[in-house]
């Protein structure tokens, strides 16, 4: 990875040209549609997710749907990559193992881009009660709780990319 300060803590808008650099690591997936003949752009997703299975069978559903994703399995390198490079919306679990939560991410990603967001987790009581503080509306930012059918992720990510501002 280059060390340009430059250019280090700037998100660059339209293109996840870092995740290829950043694909290497360890605790990082780059996914991208198999239909490379595409004439439209693709749209791209970053998943956030520290269960590697989850955060698998998520990229994998979204990729078969014709999504460009990238998948980090924890908030650290989530901002890192959000810094870099901003995608079309982010799901983000917001009980991350490590000292970087989920809510975390969110404000770190809020400080530079309103994308949408679609937070995962179990505890959806003080989900709903947040986001309605935050003052966003559900198509910047939503709610899926854990468990859920990833017919019913697909489906909120295509409400969420439909509905958010251009």
């Amino acid at each position: 990875m280059t060390d340009n300060n430059d250019t280090a803590n700037k998100p660059v808008n339209g293109t996840m040209s870092l995740l290829d650099e950043i694909a290497t690591h360890e605790d990082f997936a780059t996914l991208q549609p198999e239909n490379k003949l595409q004439k439209e752009p693709t749209i791209r997703i970053l998943v956030v997710e520290d269960d590697h299975t989850l955060a698998r069978l998520e990229a994998g559903i979204l990729t078969a749907h014709g999504y460009t994703v990238a998948a980090v399995h924890n908030g650290e390198l989530a901002i890192a990559t959000l810094r870099h490079s901003i995608p079309d919306l982010v799901v983000l679990d917001l009980e991350l193992t490590g000292s970087v939560q989920g809510w975390d991410v969110l404000q770190a990603l809020r400080d530079f881009a309103s994308i949408p967001v679609l937070l995962t987790t179990s505890s959806a009581t003080a989900v709903r009660a947040s986001i309605r503080l935050r003052g966003e509306s559900r198509s910047t930012l939503d709610h899926l709780p854990k468990p859920y059918p990833m017919q019913t992720l697909l489906k909120r990510v295509e409400r969420m990319l439909t509905a958010a501002p251009q």
